[in-house]
């Protein structure tokens, strides 16, 4: 376990995630046909797992074709030349219902406050003084449910990459705003405007900075969190053909940026018996209140009716 001392200053920037691309790929290749698409996709998927004591339970439960729920990752590493540990700045908790075909996705402030082992930090922190698995657990102790899919952890560094790789996304901004104007983007290579309700076709690096904004938007780190899920659809919309996830960019990316303890046999078992869920995709967020804590700074605390809410809604989507 890292000690605070050891651990570079944290810069404040998020990660734009795109970890739907992964379930796209799981989805879509799962029933790929011909030998060689098989080939690409499964040498892909065996080459960024990592078992976990979740993983035989969680073959079990896809087999049977229960609900399942994933613990979605991103790590600030990767990217502005950062190569240290890094924090997951994105924590999304993913339920898919094969039974009421819907998926939904919860995000998770990266500021709220938790307590992992005696010690209080903010749930970023979670996985740079331990694993994904403390970052499973926090989250787990902090809504009281059970992430019974495993985890999909993904780094930053592979962003640009995967958004070119599926040809940029289109991407209808929610306000109006320019980079040039916001702290977090002052180590960027290029500056971006947006104007609320206009349609962008954006690259990697305009994705990025796209998502990456916090300090210029009026709803602070909760408007992030929604515009980081604007690009997971957008990413997920392109992935999702098939001409384009067989792409050897694509493929090569995923596989150098992505962990995850999800086994070959549950993503099978998502491809042939949940896909269906995916079409109708819902959104919600876990939200506190800010407060200033000594040694932690700006800090999300969350009240015991809004953990209830988030519990109660993520427990009633997991109803068979």
């Amino acid at each position: 376990m890292q000690r605070r001392s050891k651990m570079r200053p944290k810069k404040r920037h998020t990660v734009r995630n795109i970890i739907l691309t992964i379930i796209g790929l799981f989805v879509v290749g799962g029933v790929a046909t011909g030998s060689y698409a098989y080939y690409k996709v499964n040498s892909t998927i065996t080459k960024m797992q990592k078992s976990s004591k979740t993983t035989k339970s969680a073959d079990k439960i896809t087999t049977s074709k229960k609900p399942v729920s994933y613990l979605l990752l991103g790590t600030d590493t990767g990217e502005l030349g950062r190569d240290y540990k890094g924090r997951t700045d994105t924590m999304i908790v993913m339920t898919i219902n094969p039974k009421t075909n819907v998926t939904t996705m919860t995000s998770i402030p990266r500021d709220t406050l938790v307590t992992v082992g005696g010690q209080q930090m903010k749930i970023n922190a979670a996985y740079a003084y331990g694993s994904a698995d403390s970052a499973v657990s926090a989250v787990e102790n902090l809504l009281n449910i059970d992430i019974n899919g495993g985890y999909i952890l993904i780094n930053m560094g592979g962003l640009v990459k995967m958004v070119d790789a599926v040809g940029g996304v289109d991407v209808t901004s929610p306000l109006t705003f320019t980079t040039a104007g916001d702290t977090t983007q002052a180590d960027s290579k290029s500056q971006y405007s947006f104007v609320s309700g206009k349609t962008y076709h954006m690259d990697g690096n305009e994705a990025l900075a796209f998502s990456r904004m916090r300090h210029e938007d009026p709803n602070g780190d909760y408007g992030r969190q929604m515009r980081q899920q604007l690009v997971i659809k957008a990413v997920l919309k392109n992935s999702a053909k098939v001409g384009t996830l067989f792409n050897d960019s694509l493929l090569t990316t995923i596989s150098n940026n992505v962990q995850t303890d999800v086994s070959t046999t549950s993503m099978k078992n998502l491809a042939l018996s949940y896909r269906n869920a995916f079409g109708t995709v819902k959104q919600d967020q876990l939200k506190g209140t800010t407060q200033t804590i000594s040694g932690l700074g700006s800090t999300e605390v969350m009240s015991q009716t809004e953990i209830e809410r988030v519990h109660e809604s993520i427990s009633q989507q997991m109803v068979q």
